[in-house]
């Protein structure tokens, strides 16, 4: 549901004072950069469009009516009016406004009314007001005329009725005859008085006024007039340093007389706003937004004219790559590109799209190119900042570029590395441009700006084509001057150098994974980094720093293996030391660095740290990292231990399970003796390992509750058994037999065979065990082992340990023949017989 309490309805009142509907649409009030201030903004409900978009000057009059409506007047003298559907909305957004020009909300209008007549303008009738009556323009007026104008400056509604006089009247022209006469007399009062008037008329923000005064016959009349400033002790020679020393250069003729008035005109008002006009204040801020307008309206349209000259704009740019160009020529022929790129800063977004296409045809980036190879400073200063317009504007067409000339190029003449090569060179002791040029870099190797399509990845393209032919450029500085164990310059200036790198590093290392990481491992870069940690420059040991805690903020296994085969915390650890218990940034650094590896648990670099390091750091007491890093590293240990106790016995218990499974084949009659000795053999080596393995407590009462259930289930079923075969004859299976053999040596009773059971091995009681064997069972596939008795066995106690199944060595080895398949057939139709097969207890 929309939020009917900002609903609004706009009007405007038209020439015939009637409200005309503008529309119907949301309300809001927010900063707009174009405006330099809060703004009232109307949308549209219906698509969107923005109905109003409002300045809240401080000076201007609003007025709240009727509970629902906001009326005001806004400077180019027609009137607005916000209807409200709800109250609380109008109360809010005239909370907005009064907090906009310091007003008390409880007040119905925002500036103070003069006289009755704005009382009567506010309540739609404005013509009741007379317009201002003028003093005739003499000598003797000078003054009058001054407090007058002075005195309309705090009302809206006055300034523009005196405007409007001055205009219609053609009054500036009569107050310039009149400079004219003062200064002729040297009549200094009059002139004090003439400025005063003139800053007044320049407070009324007038544009229609300020065409009058630039105009190409009265604009230097203006600058005059502004010369006697009555704070001044001797008046300023503006019109002098106009005419004479501010020279116009025309690097390439201008066929164009329009666009050469409009170039004087501009500069020489822009002069008055910047040098002549004093400094507005506070209050006087926004009084002088249309002059500011005005400069701006007069750039986009140079703007304009010169790129709709192509003959004019090839002219510059063959004289600026041309070889047989003079230097001098060439530096004014850039420095005037430059100031032709900063005026099309002025240009929306299309137009200044358009623009940056324009220079890119004609080739802006060779000539770029050019510049940054000769060894002209001020050249490449002017260069440098158009290089950083066009980044700025459009990476992508600068990218393409340095990837299209790679074809036909050698390294050192490629375009991004003449970039780095001034980054490194500059000559500026605090590294300005340096540093300019390290943001245009970061741009160009930011992966959030390149274009990702269908057929080519700008991203893949243009990183592997930097890190192959530039990125040796960028870390030359780096490797040089880290050769040994100390830096070997630690100058200041290579200092600053070395940080500019060491950041654009560290950015590359968040935002170029694989490519930068292949580049650390094979130049072992990360070794030569920490090399600056004993720098006597602190910000450039951080530098080091923050550069190995952004690896190690990844966590990835690839960078910690590395740190740990190159024995990387070395250094750190040595730098921390040497910085002792001074509190300090690069103290709170490091340890924040091993405070990292605690929190977020990095198992490998914990352990590393622990087992090398732990002695030096254990000291440490002020804060707990080190002794929490120990302790994680110990609770590691342990849990390694226990884990490794635990799954022994299951790896054995296992083994031996696969053993038995692995066993299940039909034997030969001629392997029968082969395989009873080694059943005894066996039996041997248990009696041997039984004196010397435990299971653990927790396995034990597992196995004897699954014992107890298996027990259960075979002792239904034998007596069941049982009970069948006393009551029918007995039938022997001439098929297949089964024989389970179980070796025990342990005194602990086990429920499935206790003497009692009546299927128990060598139990008197049972008629015909299924493993008993007789000489005369010679049916095909009948290979049974003997089953030992009890005189037999080494152990003479028919009690059998349910724990010896899972010790190291098998306790319990069962040997289960299979029958043919045929036998399950014969169970089938022969109800007596017992079953062939058992229930499995190997395991």
């Amino acid at each position: 549901m929309a939020d009917t309490r900002r609903r609004v309805k706009l009007y405007m009142l038209n020439e015939d004072r009637q409200w005309d509907d503008r529309g119907t649409g949301h309300v809001s009030s927010a900063y707009v950069e174009r405006l330099k201030g809060m703004a009232l903004l109307v949308r549209s409900e219906t698509d969107g469009s923005i109905l109003l978009e409002s300045k809240i000057h401080p000076d201007t009059a609003y007025q709240k009516q009727q509970e629902t409506l906001i009326v005001w007047s806004e400077s180019d003298n027609y009137d607005l009016a916000l209807s409200f559907q709800e109250k609380a909305g109008c109360d809010e957004i005239w909370e907005k406004i009064c907090q906009v020009q310091g007003k008390d909300p409880s007040v119905d209008i925002t500036q103070e009314v003069v006289d009755e007549s704005e009382d009567e303008r506010f309540d739609d009738m404005p013509d009741a007001m007379p317009p201002i009556e003028l003093p005739p323009c003499e000598l003797s007026k000078l003054e009058e005329i001054s407090e007058l104008f002075n005195s309309v400056l705090p009302s809206p509604i006055r300034r523009e009725k005196l405007a409007v006089c001055i205009e219609n009247d053609g009054y500036i022209k009569k107050l310039i005859d009149l400079f004219h006469m003062c200064e002729d007399l040297e009549n200094l009062e009059g002139l004090h008085h003439l400025y005063d008037i003139f800053k007044s008329i320049f407070l009324l923000n007038k544009n229609a006024l300020f065409e009058i005064m630039f105009s190409d016959d009265t604009l230097f009349d203006i600058v005059g007039l502004l010369e006697y400033d009555p704070t001044l002790p001797q008046p300023a020679k503006h019109r002098e340093y106009l005419k004479t020393k501010a020279k116009f250069k025309e690097v390439v003729p201008i066929s164009n007389p329009e666009l050469l008035i409009k170039i004087h005109q501009t500069y020489r008002v822009q002069y008055i706003q910047d040098v002549i006009l004093p400094t507005p204040s506070v209050f006087e801020e926004n009084m002088l937004s249309s002059l500011s307008s005005f400069i701006f309206f007069n750039k986009v349209e140079i703007v304009s004219m010169i790129q709709e000259d192509e003959k004019f704009l090839t002219t510059l740019f063959a004289q600026l790559t041309d070889d047989e160009t003079d230097d001098n020529h060439r530096r004014d022929l850039i420095l005037f590109l430059k100031e032709f790129c900063t005026f099309s800063q002025t240009l929306q977004l299309p137009s200044r799209e358009s623009f940056f296409k324009t220079l890119s045809n004609l080739g802006v980036l060779s000539a770029i190119e050019i510049i940054l190879g000769l060894d002209d400073v001020k050249m490449k200063s002017a260069a440098i900042d158009i290089f950083s317009y066009i980044v700025e504007f459009s990476p992508s067409m600068v990218r393409e570029f340095i990837l299209h000339e790679t074809q036909n190029q050698d390294d050192d003449d490629l375009l991004i590395n003449l970039v780095i090569e001034q980054m490194i060179n500059d000559t500026d002791p605090e590294l300005g441009g340096a540093m300019q040029l390290m943001g245009i870099l970061r741009l160009l190797l930011d992966p959030e700006n390149m274009l990702a399509t269908a057929n080519k990845t700008e991203k893949t393209e243009f990183l592997s084509f930097f890190y192959k032919h530039s990125m040796h450029v960028l870390t030359a500085p780096l490797f040089a001057n880290t050769v040994d164990d100390v830096p070997s310059k630690d100058d200041y200036q290579t200092a600053q150098l070395l940080s500019l790198i060491l950041e654009l590093l560290s950015f590359c290392v968040e935002h170029h994974t694989y490519h930068i990481k292949n580049y650390i491992i094979s130049k072992d870069l990360l070794r030569r980094v920490l090399v600056l940690l004993k720098s006597r420059h602190s910000f450039v040991a951080l530098c080091a720093l923050r550069f190995m805690r952004r690896i190690i903020g990844l966590k990835e296994d690839f960078y910690n293996r590395y740190i740990l085969k190159g024995n990387l915390f070395k250094p750190i650890v040595e730098a921390f030391k040497a910085n002792g218990d001074r509190y300090n940034l690069f103290n709170s650094a490091m340890i924040e660095l091993f405070e990292f590896v605690k929190v977020e648990d990095v198992k490998s670099l914990c352990g590393h740290i622990v087992e090398n390091y732990i002695n030096e750091l254990e000291s440490v007491k002020y804060v707990q990292t080190f002794e929490a890093l120990k302790k994680r590293y110990e609770q590691q240990q342990d849990r390694l231990k226990d884990r490794l106790n635990i799954d022994r016995p299951f790896s054995d218990f296992s083994q031996n399970a696969l053993v038995r499974n692995n066993n299940r084949f039909r034997r030969d009659v001629r392997t029968l003796e082969e395989e009873e000795e080694m059943w005894f053999d066996q039996d041997e080596e248990v009696q041997d390992a039984e004196t010397t393995s435990t299971v653990p407590d927790i396995l034990k009462n597992k196995l004897d509750s699954d014992f107890d259930q298996l027990n259960k289930l075979l002792e239904s079923k034998k007596v069941k058994e049982a009970a069948e075969v006393k009551d029918s004859p007995p039938k022997l299976l001439t098929k297949s037999s089964i024989n389970i053999n179980i070796k025990t040596n342990s005194p602990v009773n086990s429920p499935i065979h206790s003497p009692g059971s009546p299927t128990s091995p060598g139990s008197p009681e049972s008629p015909k065990s299924p493993g008993t064997t007789t000489p005369n069972s010679t049916s095909p596939g009948n290979c049974i082992l003997p089953t030992p008795t009890p005189q037999s066995s080494p152990n003479n106690s028919p009690m059998v340990d349910k724990t010896n199944a899972v010790t190291k060595k098998p306790g319990l080895v069962g040997l289960v023949d299979y029958p043919d398949e045929d036998s399950d057939e014969e169970e089938e139709t022969d109800p007596i017989a017992p079953s062939a097969k058992r229930a499995r207890i190997g395991t």
